[in-house]
C-alpha cells in the first residue's frame, strides 16, 4: 500500500511537435526542448491529490518557451479494474455454491475460480449494509441505522451519509479510476431524493462518474422508475422489458466504452440489481423451469440443503439445523390450497434468482471479451441481507399490502397463481421459504442477532491476487472488509482527508491476508450488531445476541430492558443451536458489556426499536420536505415525485383543484394528476370526454367517481373534493366532483391506504408514468392528458 506516488513530468515528443509544429525548428531545437523527465510524489491520503502549483511565465512569445510537464493522476501500476456485485435479499442457502437448491453457475463459476467465505456478515437490512459497504464504516456511523424511509433525528439513524465517511467510489475516482453504479440506490437521504435535491448524497456526487438506476428499497422489474445520473429515463415501449436485463446492457457498454477508450485506466462497477428484493418478477420461461421442484416444502427443503452444505464443506460435519421458528408452520400441516400457493411463490422466486445470476454472467463474459478478466477483481456478494420474511405467513400479491397493515387471503391470492410474477403482480412469498433460502439458521432478513439475517454468500476472483481456486475461508468477515480490501489490492493507502474533510478511520480489516492462507488468524475480532432492536456482539469467536422482534412479528415480544439474551460458541456451533448462557453467564455478561461500548462509539445508542411509525417523518424528527404545508402548487410536466417528495393525502380530507384548458375537436382524455400505480394509488383524469377520480386501494379494490357530463372545450376550473371520515387511520370517505363549481359527480370510497401507496412509483401532472393508477387510461405515453393544465393545487385539511 502506497501513501505517496512517484509520478513522471512529461515532456513534449517528437510526435506532438509533427503534429503541432515546433517552430519550424523540429523538436531538438533550443526553445523547445526541455530537461530529461523529472518526478514528483503525490501524497495519495489526501484526496483530490494535491498537484504541484501552476508556474507563470515571463516569456512573451510560446515559440521561446519552454512546455511545463503534464501530470496527469493514475492509478498505481497493476491496480485491477473492480467489480463488486451485491444482489438484494437472498440469504445464505441462496446458491448451489452454498447449497441451496437453485443453480447459480455464474456464482458458482467466482466460487470456482477464487474463494468462498462462509463466515461473511452484513448488517441485516438493505441501506445500512449498501452505506457499510461502501464506507468501510458500520452503518451507524453512516447514519444509517435502518433504511433511509425510517431514519429519525437521532445520529446514528438520520439517513444522511455525513461528508466524514467518503465512500469507496471517491477515494477511487480520485486516485484515477473510473467508476459506476448500475441498479439499486438506497442510501440518498429521503428527502433528497428530488429535483429540488441536494445532489450531495446521489450516487454521481458520491463518487460514481455515471449512475443508471433507480433511488429506493425496491422498484417494479417491468416497470421501474430510473435515472441515468439525475435524468429520469423514460421506459421503452417494450413488452418484455425487464430492468435486470437493462442494467446489465447498460453496464457492458459502458463497460466496453471504457475498455476501448482508456484501456489502461482501470474501472471499478459496483454493480447492484433490485433483485431478488420483492417484487419477484421474472420471464415467464425462467419461471416454468421450476415447476414442481418445491412440491416437498420448506422443511424437507431445509434438511437436504444443509446435507449440501456438509457435504460441500461449507457447513461443519455435525452442523444440525436451527430449530424453525414458532412463527413459521410446519409443511405438512398446510392446507392444499396453502401448498398450491407458496409453492409457486418459491418457483417465481427462484426463477428470479437464476435469471438474476444469467445477466450477472452477460457482464462477466463481456468483462472477458475485453481480455481484462484476470485483471479484474470480481466481489459477488449474494444477498445485503438474509432472505426477507416480509411476505409473512402467506406471502402476498402486492407487496404494499405488508407496509399498510393489510392481511392477503389464500383464497384471494389464487385467483393470481397464473400471473403470479408477471407485471399484474407485484409480489412477495411466504415466510417458511424465506427461513429455508437461509439454511441452516433460523431467522431471517431484519434480525441482525441471527445469522440467518446477517450471513450470506460471497465469493471473490482475482486471479493476480489470489491463487487459491474453489477453497473456502471461514475468517469471521463482514461488508465493511470490502472497502479496505479494495483499497489494499490496489495498493491505495486509505486517506485521512477526502474534499477538505478530516475522515473517520474504516471500520474494516483488508480481506487480503484470507486470500492467501485458510488458515491465518481471523483480523477482524470484534463485530457488533443493532436492527430495529435485535442486536448481536461477535467477539473472538463467542456470539452473545437477543432476539427482540422477528420480520413477521408486528411488535416487539418484551420492552428492550428485559430482553433475554443468549450465548453461543460459534467455533463449535455454526448453526446457533446451543444456547450457553445459563451455563457461561460470566462470558455473557462481558459481552453485553462490550456491545453497550460498541454501540455507544459507533453511534448505535439509543437502541431505536420502532418500525411503521418511524414511516412518518413528524413522528421521529426526520426532515420532511412537506413540513407543515398544508397545500401544493404544480402545472404540467412536473413529474416523478417521490412520497417523500409530495404532500401527504392520507388519513385526512383533501381537495385538488385544476385549471384546464380542454382542446377543439377531441374529448378531453388523460391524466390529469396521479400518485402511485397499478398496486395503489388515486388519479383525477379524464377519460371520453368525462372528469373522473379513482382510488386504487392496493390493486386489490377499486372505486370511481365519475361525472355525468362530458368536459366543453375551452377553460375550466374542476374540483375534487374527500371529505375522510375520521376516527382513525384507514379510513373511507365521499368524493365529490366539481365543474366550474357545479357539481358534477359523487361517491363513496370505502377504505384508503394509511401508511404508503408505493416505493418507486411516482406522483404525476399530466401524465401516469410506470404502472397505471387507471388500467383504462394506461400509463407512460398512453395516459398523455391532451389538454393544458396550467396550474393544480393540492390542499389537504
Amino acid at each position: 500500500m502506497r501513501t505517496g506516488t512517484t509520478v513522471s513530468l512529461v515532456a513534449p515528443t517528437l510526435l506532438a511537435c509533427a503534429f503541432l509544429g515546433c517552430g519550424g525548428r523540429g523538436p531538438d531545437a533550443s526553445a523547445q526542448s526541455a530537461p530529461a523527465a523529472t518526478t514528483t510524489t503525490l501524497d495519495r491520503t489526501i484526496l483530490p491529490l494535491q498537484l504541484p502549483p501552476r508556474q507563470t511565465s515571463k516569456v512573451l512569445d510560446v515559440r521561446n518557451a519552454k512546455m511545463p510537464a503534464n501530470i496527469q493522476v493514475t492509478a498505481p501500476a497493476g491496480a485491477p479494474n473492480v467489480v463488486v456485485v451485491l444482489i438484494d435479499d437472498l440469504g445464505f442457502a441462496g446458491t448451489s455454491a452454498f447449497g441451496g437448491p437453485v443453480a447459480t453457475p455464474t456464482f458458482d463459476r467466482i466460487a470456482a475460480e477464487g474463494v468462498r467465505f462462509n463466515n461473511f456478515h452484513t448488517a441485516a437490512v438493505c441501506s445500512p449494509t449498501r452505506a457499510a459497504l461502501k464506507s468501510g464504516r458500520n452503518h451507524h456511523v453512516n447514519n444509517m441505522g435502518s433504511i433511509i424511509e425510517t431514519g429519525t433525528g437521532f445520529p446514528g439513524n438520520t439517513g444522511q451519509t455525513p461528508d466524514e465517511v467518503a465512500p469507496l467510489a471517491e477515494m477511487l475516482r480520485l486516485n484515477g479510476y473510473s467508476t459506476a453504479h448500475f441498479g439499486k440506490c438506497h442510501e440518498t437521504a429521503a428527502w433528497e431524493a428530488n429535483v429540488a435535491g441536494p445532489f450531495d448524497r446521489w450516487p454521481t456526487r458520491q463518487g460514481f462518474d455515471k449512475f443508471y438506476g433507480f433511488l429506493g428499497g425496491e422498484t417494479n422489474q417491468w416497470a421501474p422508475f430510473i435515472y441515468d445520473g439525475t435524468t429520469p429515463v423514460e421506459l421503452p415501449a417494450d413488452p418484455n422489458y425487464h430492468f435486470m436485463a437493462d442494467m446489465t446492457d447498460k453496464a457492458i457498454a459502458w463497460t466496453l466504452h471504457q475498455k476501448a477508450l482508456a484501456p489502461d485506466k482501470p474501472f471499478f462497477t459496483y454493480f447492484a440489481p433490485g433483485a431478488v428484493h420483492a417484487p419477484h418478477h421474472a420471464p415467464k420461461e425462467w419461471i416454468a423451469r421450476w415447476t414442481g421442484k418445491f412440491d416437498k416444502g420448506w422443511d424437507v427443503m431445509r434438511q437436504e440443503t444443509l446435507a449440501r452444505q456438509i457435504e460441500l464443506g461449507i457447513a461443519p460435519k455435525g452442523t444440525v439445523l436451527a430449530p424453525r421458528p414458532e412463527g413459521i408452520p410446519a409443511w405438512d400441516s398446510l392446507s392444499d390450497d396453502e401448498k398450491k400457493l407458496f409453492t409457486r411463490q418459491a418457483e417465481v422466486f427462484a426463477g428470479f434468482v437464476a435469471y438474476t445470476d444469467h445477466e450477472i454472467g452477460r457482464l462477466v463474459t463481456a468483462i472477458e471479451t475485453t481480455g481484462q478478466l484476470d485483471n479484474t477483481m470480481l466481489v459477488f456478494i449474494y444477498g445485503d441481507n438474509g432472505t426477507s420474511a416480509e411476505g409473512g405467513r402467506n406471502g402476498m400479491f402486492s407487496e404494499m399490502t405488508y407496509f399498510n397493515g393489510v392481511s392477503e387471503t389464500v383464497p384471494d391470492m389464487l385467483k393470481h397463481l397464473d400471473t403470479w410474477g408477471g407485471p399484474e403482480t407485484y409480489p412477495h412469498m411466504s415466510a417458511g421459504w424465506a427461513i429455508a433460502f437461509d439454511t441452516p439458521y433460523q431467522y431471517t432478513k431484519q434480525v441482525a442477532s441471527d445469522h440467518g439475517g446477517t450471513k450470506v454468500g460471497m465469493a471473490v476472483r482475482w486471479p493476480k491476487g489470489i491463487k487459491a481456486k474453489g477453497e473456502i475461508r471461514s475468517q469471521f468477515s463482514h461488508v465493511i472488509d470490502i472497502a479496505p480490501t479494495i483499497l489494499a489490492a490496489a495498493q491505495l493507502p486509505e486517506p485521512t482527508m477526502v474534499n477538505g474533510v478530516k475522515q473517520r478511520p474504516m471500520d474494516g480489516k483488508s480481506l487480503l491476508y484470507a486470500f492467501a492462507d485458510a488458515a491465518a488468524p481471523e483480523q477482524h475480532t470484534t463485530q457488533y450488531f443493532e436492527m430495529f432492536g435485535n442486536r448481536a456482539i461477535y467477539h473472538e469467536g463467542w456470539f452473545a445476541r437477543t432476539i427482540h422482534r422477528a420480520a413477521w412479528e408486528k411488535t416487539p415480544r418484551r420492552p428492550l430492558a428485559e430482553d433475554i439474551w443468549e450465548l453461543y460458541d460459534v467455533r463449535s456451533d455454526f448453526s446457533l443451536s446451543h444456547d450457553l448462557a445459563s451455563a457461561q453467564p460470566q462470558k455473557l455478561n462481558e459481552l453485553l458489556a462490550l456491545f453497550m461500548q460498541e454501540a455507544e462509539r459507533n453511534f448505535a445508542l439509543p437502541i431505536d426499536d420502532r418500525v411503521f411509525e418511524r414511516l412518518i417523518a413528524g413522528n421521529v424528527g426526520r426532515p420532511d420536505l412537506m413540513a407543515g404545508r398544508v397545500s401544493l402548487t404544480l402545472a404540467q410536466g412536473m413529474t416523478g415525485m417521490t412520497e417523500n417528495s409530495f404532500i401527504n393525502i392520507k388519513n385526512r380530507s383533501k381537495s385538488i383543484t385544476a385549471e384546464l384548458e380542454i382542446p377543439e375537436g377531441a374529448p378531453a382524455n388523460g391524466t390529469i394528476i396521479a400518485q402511485g400505480g397499478r398496486f395503489g394509488g388515486w388519479s383525477l383524469y379524464a377519460k371520453d370526454g368525462k372528469l373522473a377520480y379513482d382510488y386504487n386501494f392496493l390493486g386489490m379494490q377499486r372505486y370511481t367517481v365519475e361525472a355525468g357530463e362530458v368536459l366543453k372545450p375551452g377553460k375550466h376550473t374542476v374540483r375534487f373534493d374527500f371529505a375522510y371520515d375520521g376516527g382513525g387511520l384507514a379510513k373511507g370517505g365521499i368524493g365529490t366532483l366539481y365543474v366550474d363549481e357545479a357539481k358534477v359527480g359523487e361517491g363513496r370510497i370505502e377504505r384508503t391506504q394509511p401508511a404508503i401507496f408505493s416505493a418507486d412509483e411516482t406522483a404525476d401532472v399530466g401524465i401516469d408514468l410506470a404502472t397505471p393508477v387507471v388500467e383504462r387510461v394506461g400509463a407512460e405515453a398512453a395516459s398523455h392528458f391532451n389538454g393544458r393544465i396550467p396550474a393544480i393545487t393540492i390542499t389537504v385539511k
